[in-house]
Formats: structure tokens, C-alpha cells, sequence
């Protein structure tokens, strides 16, 4: 196929891959590049990582600090609600290229970019398109999640009722802080309000985000990518470790897995970290945590996997690491409010438990003990995930295609 994008500008508040966000980010801005499109990442905090040094490839770094990190406390209290510098150095960028034949694809500006940047491109009359990696675009604390209560939130953002609801995972002022910002990015950002292309990276999100976008946004599902190479299934039915991959938070649920795992005595690996380590190794004192690792390191920990365990208590968007898991035949035991359900066939590639429900995660836990049963449910999700795998190269085709739609329209 012919794409006639000859201009791409992606916005990531990290130069460097600092996460999910980060890796879908750069990773397709490398691929891209490679392919011979011409790049340009424009980004806030530094460092660059080695890896963005290649032909059709150009960094753009306002080289500051993101926000909850810096030590300027007022200055991160302004920047993060809007960001002069950053807006000024965009609107410098813009200035060189042409409107009709440039795409502008934000991907991440809450943690130090701000809505300043967007509001430029599109004032400019930019094509932009945003990818949904979580849902800033509405909700102030970005998850529709109560980390005070530890539960699914149903108020209407900005909402009243919202505006006094004190659910920020840090305080209060906090909360009103983002109340802040989400007004300036609302009403000053144009964020959603001004931009009519979305991707959605799963049918969850898109349906949860779907009321809060214009009326006539266009919202294209596009998965993220994801970096496993096609080998030999792993042996789960050898295997005897249940392992969760995450951040150790309330929010993620890895005490539900501690609580189900103590009680039933079963191999407890975490992989990550978080508030909530000390916390989990008195639960079960007999888990091992590995801390963070590194991509190719956690791809080799799942090989060693009987299941992998996702008790997330909050919605998330997609749910990555389950495709990971899939891609080595891995089965994946999901809490059935997480986004990361629709990569499971509930009894046929994983299964599904009622969130937050301990007693249910043991009883699904239980059912992948059985090893004949492992083994079938490893082949099952493994053919499954690699009749049409969803590689660098594939999600490049799409993103282009979303491109190409984009400018034509």
C-alpha cells in the first residue's frame, strides 16, 4: 500500500522509554523512521535515549523536569497545569511545516508537556490524532478509579460531586490540583474538545471513553505492539509458579494474588515494584519479588510461568502484558473489570475472576493446577495469539493507515 504521509510529529513527555506509554511511543517512531518517514519527537524530559540516534529520526527535548520530580515545587505546580516553554518551542516547529501534509500524534502530555502543545497544533490547523493510553482525556486522576475507597469510580468527571470527592492517590489538594488542570486542558488545551482523531488501543477503553470525545470524532482501534519473537510455546504444564508483572499499588490488586496464593501455598513470583512490597512479604512470606526488570528479562520470567495472574481492581486500557503472555502460550487469569479480559477467551485461552473477589481468584488459580488443563489452555491461547500476531511491523501498517485516513479527510 501507498501512504502519502510525508510529515510525522509524535508527542511523548519522555525522551527515553520510562514505561507503557513511552514504549509504544518511541518504539513506533523508530519503526516508522526505519521505514524511511520522517520523524520528529518532540518531548520534555531528557535523556534521549541512544537508541532514537538514526537516519529520519529527529529529537526534539525542551530538557525539563517532569513535574512530580522536580524540585522546584512551584514551578512544577504552573508547568504541569500549562507549559510556556513547551508551547513556545512547538509553535517554532510548526512554523517550518505545512499544515496539509503533517500529522501531529500525541501520545502522552500530562506529566510534563501539558495541554500547551496541543492547543498550538491545533490552532494552527493541524491534523491531530491522540492515542488513548489511559483516560486523562476526561477523568482528572486519569483511571475513573477511587484510590482513596480502592474501587471503580462512576462520578461525572468535573462533575460537582467530583470536584469534592477527595479519590487522589496522594491528597486532597492534590485532587484540586488536577481539577486545575483539567479545566486549562478542557476549556485552554482544547483537549478533547478540539480534536476529531482518536485511537483507541482496545474495545474497552473506546467504549468507556467513547461519551466524553466530540460527536464527530472519528476513533480508530489500533493495538499496541507488542515485542515477543515467534519461539516454541513455553512448558507451562512443567511449570509451577503464578507470577504478576505490574506495579506493586492498591490499584493493581497484587495483595488479592498474595491473599489467594498464601492460602492455597501455591509459587508467588512478583515482578515489579511499588508501595505495597512490604506490605505483600508479610501477607505471604514465602513470595519471591524480583523488582523491575528488564523487558527481555520479564519475557524470560514468563517463560517460567504456570499462569500469569491480573487482579488489577481498576479498568486499565489494554492490558499488554497479557498479550505478552499469549504470545509464549502463557494462560492469563484476569479480573473481569480490567480491559485485559478481551485478550482472554474466558475457559479456553484464561480465565476470567470476579474483581476483587479473592475467594474466586483461588478457585481459578486452583483450576490451572491441573496440568493437563494448563497444557491445553497453553496451546489454545498460543495458536490463537499468533493466527495474526501483533508485531512492530503490523501496528506500523495501521498507524500509517490511521495516517493516511487522517489527511484525507
Amino acid at each position: 500500500m501507498h501512504y502519502s504521509v510525508p510529515h510525522i510529529i509524535i508527542i511523548n513527555d519522555f525522551a527515553h522509554i520510562n514505561g507503557g506509554v513511552g514504549q509504544v511511543a518511541l518504539s513506533s517512531a523508530m519503526a516508522l523512521s526505519d521505514k524511511g518517514y520522517p520523524i520528529i519527537v518532540f518531548s520534555a524530559v531528557p535523556p534521549v535515549m541512544s537508541e532514537l540516534d538514526r537516519q529520519n529520526l529527529k529529537i526534539i527535548c525542551t530538557n525539563q523536569h517532569e513535574i512530580m520530580k522536580d524540585p522546584n515545587r512551584v514551578r512544577s505546580f504552573l508547568q504541569g497545569i500549562w507549559n510556556p516553554i513547551a508551547m513556545r518551542s512547538m509553535a517554532n516547529l510548526l512554523d517550518t511545516f505545512d499544515s496539509s501534509n503533517t500529522v501531529i500524534h500525541v501520545h502522552s502530555w500530562t506529566k510534563a508537556l501539558s495541554s500547551s502543545v496541543v492547543r498550538v497544533a491545533i490552532k494552527k490547523g493541524f491534523k491531530v490524532i491522540c492515542t488513548m493510553h489511559d483516560y486523562f482525556l476526561s477523568c482528572p486522576n486519569g483511571g475513573f478509579f477511587n484510590y482513596r475507597e480502592n474501587q471503580i469510580c462512576s462520578v461525572l468527571p468535573l462533575s460537582r460531586q467530583c470536584i469534592l470527592k477527595n479519590c487522589d492517590v496522594r491528597s486532597y489538594p492534590q485532587k484540586l490540583w488536577r481539577i486545575g488542570r483539567q479545566i486549562a486542558q478542557k476549556n485552554f488545551g482544547l483537549i478533547p474538545g478540539g480534536i476529531k482523531h482518536f485511537i483507541a488501543v482496545s474495545d474497552f477503553s473506546r467504549r468507556l471513553l467513547h461519551p466524553f470525545l466530540p460527536k464527530d470524532a472519528n476513533i480508530y482501534l489500533v493495538s499496541n505492539p507488542v515485542n515477543v519473537s515467534k519461539g516454541e510455546p513455553a512448558k507451562v504444564s512443567f511449570n509451577n509458579a503464578f507470577i504478576y508483572v505490574g506495579r506493586l499499588s492498591k490499584e493493581k490488586g497484587p495483595h488479592l494474588f498474595a491473599r489467594a496464593a498464601s492460602a492455597l501455598g501455591i509459587k508467588a513470583v512478583f515482578v515489579g515494584d511499588g508501595p505495597m512490597r512490604n506490605q505483600l512479604s508479610h501477607i505471604y512470606t514465602s513470595s519471591t519479588f524480583t523488582g523491575w526488570l528488564s523487558p527481555h528479562e520479564v519475557i524470560g520470567i514468563m517463560r517460567t510461568a504456570r499462569a500469569l495472574v491480573l487482579p488489577s481492581l481498576c479498568y486499565e486500557t489494554q492490558g499488554l502484558v497479557a498479550l505478552e503472555a499469549a504470545a509464549m502460550g502463557v494462560p492469563v487469569i484476569v479480573a473481569d473489570n480490567s480491559a485485559a479480559r478481551e485478550v482472554i477467551v474466558d475457559g479456553v485461552t484464561g480465565l476470567w475472576f470476579k474483581s476483587g473477589d479473592v475467594n474466586d481468584l483461588q478457585k481459578k488459580i486452583t483450576i490451572l493446577q491441573n496440568q493437563e488443563l494448563a497444557k491445553e489452555m497453553s496451546r489454545a491461547t498460543y495458536e490463537r495469539y499468533w493466527v495474526n500476531p501483533y508485531t512492530i511491523g503490523k501496528h506500523s501498517a495501521d498507524i500509517l493507515n490511521v495516517y493516511d485516513e487522517v489527511l484525507e479527510s
